[in-house]
């Protein structure tokens, strides 16, 4: 599939659920959010069929994103659900890294490739603070998992407020060398006001070459980040709402107004 841009559009980025275990300052209000009711919430059937249509249509890589992936029931079940489809050869997840322990190995078993990681710093306390109560421990046990079940290249997602010459960035660059981890530095950003700037050690943030759908957990289905486009899935049906997708991706995100990172997965 190519855009009017002539952008290879074959990357689907799913957000399978709003909820998080964790509460991290740059995401998520310390209240909280009002989180989708579970009518509104797609079955992992429906995640599962729309993936189908998308990969015949030329979608080959998916990443399974959040809120937090691993929070919601059964999440095995729909890895391994995606993984038996026809064309798709590249099966990821992002996730904060709690939960991994408990899921590498099933994870590792349905077809899971590979996970991206976020830790923005080594120190525990600064760690606490910025997930308002997190457990590094956790996180850095779900990284050995995941080294040990081989769901390679395990990589890492470090936010930073400046550069990754930043203190903690460079305290995880550590971590990371030592670990034999790959890092991925991403500078805060801010859907409202059109804040974002290239991935360094990928490629998210350019659009020029920006190659990615998102869908939401309640089936909208977004052309860029940066935008308030999205077109509803149900209601559309499944092919045409990725035909009208591509056909609007702009060239370059401007803003988006009515989304949050914990409800489109970034």
């Amino acid at each position: 599939m190519f855009d009017r841009f002539n952008r290879e559009i074959n990357y689907l980025r799913i957000s399978v659920t709003d909820r998080c275990n964790l509460r991290c300052r740059y995401c998520m209000p310390e209240e909280g959010i009002q989180l989708f009711s579970h009518k509104d919430i797609l079955s992992f059937e429906e995640i599962a069929d729309f993936t189908r249509i998308a990969a015949a249509s030329g979608i080959t890589k998916v990443r399974l994103t959040g809120g937090e992936p691993l929070v919601r029931k059964g999440i095995v079940e729909l890895v391994r659900m995606i993984a038996a489809i026809e064309g798709i050869s590249d099966l990821s997840m992002t996730t904060n890294g709690v939960l991994l322990k408990e899921f590498a190995s099933e994870l590792k078993r349905a077809g899971l490739k590979r996970v991206n990681i976020s830790l923005d710093t080594m120190d525990p306390v600064k760690f606490s603070y910025i997930t308002r109560g997190g457990n590094i421990k956790d996180v850095l046990d779900g990284i050995k998992a995941a080294v040990k079940v081989r769901l390679d290249p395990v990589k890492i997602n470090c936010v930073v407020k400046e550069s990754k010459y930043d203190q903690d960035a460079v305290a995880v660059t550590e971590y990371c060398s030592v670990n034999k981890l790959e890092i991925r530095y991403i500078k805060q950003m801010d859907l409202a006001g059109g804040h974002f700037t290239t991935v360094e050690g990928g490629s998210g943030g350019d659009c020029s070459v920006c190659n990615r759908l998102r869908l939401t957990a309640s089936g909208i289905l977004k052309p860029c980040l940066f935008n308030d486009i999205g077109f509803n899935i149900r209601e559309l049906g499944y092919a045409e709402a990725i035909k009208k997708a591509i056909g609007v991706k702009p060239a370059c995100g401007t803003n988006n107004l009515t989304g949050e990172f914990y409800n489109i997965g970034g």
